[in-house]
């Protein structure tokens, strides 16, 4: 039978209580309650959403965080079509811009026209990861052939071994920084080829048309998390952060501020490094310790900058640039309409954006995309930007960065559980690690192998 809560306290005794109020949190919260299981989410930030996160330029919502789906996503789309909130395709018509070593040029397509002798590279680059990453088993990368030697290098160690030009290796940073909120060599190969495995190969990774970033939610994204939640009402308390979760063979108690939460299980969703904000009694095993050390978070900071009209569509740009200099190394068109408001969304490289106040920051934005797009750029009616790696609460992103070795040594405590405490989130995914759709079926899956326990448990007459 489910335990209700306590209703004229803070404490709570709940059949399972969820860390996290994320994508991965409120989706095990949601399975476990339509199975009739009792729920409490607790999240530490004054939102839910995690990683996703709206805010508002020239009176249009955007996506500071996450944003970006593929058709391949079915859980997350399927989340967003039950909580109403609806796709818009990625803007993407048009020649994109590319302005490498000091030189602006545009091309069409995914690949840059750079030099043959680069073109040439980039082939041969991608034919050796497209073969790396089929060998790769993205559940258990530890047990990839050849694991320990792909985990021993950095990704731009690997770069380096294969003689990439500077024009390759200018690209694959770019990637590196979009993907993993790092440069190359702060990354394991093996890491790098789990994530692209992940993604659906480099291609689908990279692509708009047919890929991961062919659409982007009307909403944002953080609205599908904000209805869920309101589906889940009282289920989900926020400002809520975790201190401490003891445990023995009857059950867990969460410890936070303002209470104690009594629980048959666990699932705590941090991403590896924001467990070690946690104190786990008994302690974490060696190896899980090991995960909270070495798998840090990335850092990517975004800006976004708004104009009466995307002018840019009138000289046949799509809006999408890369740039190997300055503080903007990626751009894309987020505008709601061709009438206007135009919208261009920016990625920002923290080591020359985050240290600065805000007018510096929007000066920096602003003038490297005059650079990209013209004059006309010069004239913003808005601006609004987020350093992710200046968060209070769980700093950093996109994704982990897991440095030489740390992927074989301690991949395994990310859904090892440990003891009555399971591991969600995107990281502990296999396939569509690093996306919301990674997230969602992470939180369902382990709701289910939960939900599964709630009822050996009651089988066999465990004490609760």
């Amino acid at each position: 039978m489910s335990a209700p809560l306590e209703h004229g306290s803070r404490d709570a005794r709940v059949d399972v209580v969820v860390v996290g109020a994320g994508f991965a949190g409120l989706s095990a919260a949601e399975r476990l309650t339509g199975q009739g299981r009792s729920v409490l989410v607790v999240e530490a930030r004054d939102r839910v959403g995690g990683r996703s996160f709206s805010g508002e330029v020239a009176g249009v919502k955007v996506d500071l965080g996450a944003t970006w789906v593929s058709r391949r996503h079915t859980a997350i789309r399927d989340l967003a079509h039950r909580m109403g909130c609806t796709t818009t395709y990625q803007f993407a018509q048009g020649r994109n811009v590319l302005w490498l070593a000091g030189r602006r040029r545009t091309y069409s397509g995914t690949i840059p026209k750079v030099s043959p002798a680069t073109l040439v590279d980039m082939a041969r680059m991608q034919a050796a990861l497209n073969k790396l990453v089929a060998t790769v088993d993205v559940s258990a990368p530890w047990e990839t052939p050849g694991a320990g030697r792909l985990d021993a290098v950095s990704f731009g160690e690997w770069l380096d071994r294969k003689n990439a030009l500077p024009g390759t290796r200018a690209l694959m940073t770019i990637v590196s920084k979009v993907q993993w909120g790092c440069t190359p060599g702060d990354v394991s190969l093996l890491h790098v080829l789990r994530y692209i495995r992940a993604a659906g190969g480099l291609d689908h990774m990279l692509d708009v048309e047919d890929g991961a970033n062919e659409y982007r939610f009307v909403e944002t994204t953080q609205e599908i998390a904000e209805r869920l939640a309101e589906h889940l009402g009282d289920r989900v308390r926020l400002a809520t952060p975790v201190r401490r979760i003891t445990q023995d063979g009857n059950g867990v108690t969460v410890h936070t501020d303002s209470g104690e939460i009594h629980a048959g299980y666990a699932i705590v969703t941090a991403a590896p490094a924001h467990r070690a904000t946690i104190a786990f009694e008994p302690a974490l095993p060696e190896r899980a310790e090991g995960l909270t050390r070495t798998w840090r978070m990335g850092v990517l900071s975004k800006a976004f900058v708004a104009y009466d009209k995307p002018f840019w569509r009138a000289d046949g740009c799509s809006g999408e640039a890369v740039t190997d200099t300055g503080t903007v190394f990626i751009t894309f068109d987020v505008s709601p309409a061709p009438a206007g408001p135009g919208v261009l969304m920016t990625f920002c490289d923290p080591r020359v954006f985050d240290g600065f106040g805000p007018e510096t920051r929007r000066d920096l934005v602003v003038r490297q995309l005059v650079d990209l797009y013209g004059p006309q750029a010069s004239t913003p009616i808005d601006y609004l930007d987020h350093r992710w790696g200046a968060e209070p609460f769980a700093p950093g992103g996109p994704h982990p960065v897991a440095g030489p070795h740390a992927t074989v040594s301690y991949a395994r405590a990310l859904t090892e559980p440990h003891g009555r405490i399971h591991w969600a989130g995107t990281e502990t995914a296999g396939e569509w690690a690093g996306t919301m759709n990674g997230a969602v079926l992470t939180g369902q899956r382990t709701a289910e192998a939960v939900a599964a326990l709630l009822s050996r448990d009651v089988r066999e007459g465990a004490p609760r």
